[in-house]
């Protein structure tokens, strides 16, 4: 983690403010591929992952885009409230979750609201590096589409198709028929509500396979552990020391308990920071930040909401 401070602070629509961040001690930032995220710890100490939504070529601030959540615990909230030019605050270096393709033959992004964010990198590097790329845009409206503006300026605007106050009926039937028929080598992309996501997966698959369509979870879903009827289960670590996990705990909460100390940050199986390794066992995945490949190996569990399908997890802190 390092410091920050914000040299912009746009409201960029009613809900969306954009921020701006620039080392506080002047040194350049690290570069980081379309996709990425970073944790960060705003005013009032809560962490929260933000995608990042620059040019992934711009080492001189990191752009971050903050919607106020009607039910934000305190993040998005003191953001909004308090985070303004010479606003300290503190992030972590970038982490990609949601990577491009580089095999991909073409690649559709599909965002829903503030799931443009990490989707506008996409686009930024996809243009730069000359990749065929189509970028389509739901919002209720334009007034509530961030960066609309910023897109029709931009030098890849003839690349976006915009879907604004169309409604769910029909910006779902538009992307469908925009969906179907897919090159086998198209990979998709899609960023916004879960029921969204829902139906970009559903309209994709009918062209392309699972590993070809790619979605980043933009907030948390339900508490997956009120998902179900849990059970109890034991997590062993590599260094044998034995554990149970309760129903209602997650195995974060129960290492921490045991002064087994992980790296978390959201808790809510999105960002992938508390990801274990699996050495024995078969993991209950319920979490948004491994992908479906990763889940069906078997080999990492996201230790905030995950649970276990066996009677033991035997793992591996990374």
């Amino acid at each position: 983690m390092f410091t920050v401070t914000v040299t912009e602070a746009v409201d960029e629509t009613d809900s969306v403010k954009v921020l701006r961040l620039a080392r506080t001690d002047g040194r350049p930032l690290d570069p980081y591929p379309a996709g990425a995220h970073v944790d960060v710890t705003g005013p009032t100490g809560i962490t929260r992952p933000y995608s990042l939504c620059g040019s992934p070529g711009d080492t001189g601030a990191y752009t971050i885009a903050v919607k106020r959540e009607a039910d934000s615990r305190g993040g998005s909230q003191a953001l909004h409230d308090k985070a303004a030019p010479g606003t300290r605050l503190t992030v972590g270096a970038p982490r990609n979750l949601f990577a491009l393709a580089p095999d991909a033959a073409e690649h559709h992004l599909v965002a829903a609201g503030i799931g443009i964010t990490p989707l506008l990198a996409m686009a930024y590097e996809l243009h730069a590096g000359g990749a065929g790329f189509r970028l389509h845009y739901v919002a209720r409206s334009r007034a509530e589409a961030a960066f609309a503006g910023l897109l029709d300026a931009s030098p890849f605007t003839d690349r976006v198709v915009r879907h604004f106050g169309l409604g769910r009926q029909t910006a779902g039937k538009v992307l469908a028929e925009a969906l179907t028929g897919l090159p086998a080598g198209a990979h998709v992309y899609t960023c916004g509500p879960h029921d969204f996501m829902a139906h970009v997966r559903e309209a994709a698959a009918r062209s392309l396979p699972g590993e070809h369509i790619h979605a980043e979870l933009f907030g948390a879903a339900a508490d997956p552990r009120e998902q179900g009827a849990d059970r109890p289960f034991e997590v062993e670590l590599d260094t044998g020391e034995v554990y149970i996990v309760p129903p209602g705990r997650s195995i974060t909460e129960v290492l921490e308990e045991n002064g087994q100390a992980l790296d978390t940050s959201c808790r809510e199986g999105i960002c992938g920071t508390c990801v274990l390794r699996v050495l024995e066992g078969e993991p209950d995945h319920r979490d948004h930040c491994l992908t479906a490949k990763e889940k069906a190996a078997g080999d990492q569990i996201a230790a905030c909401v995950s649970r276990a399908k066996s009677a033991r997890l035997v793992v591996e802190p990374w």
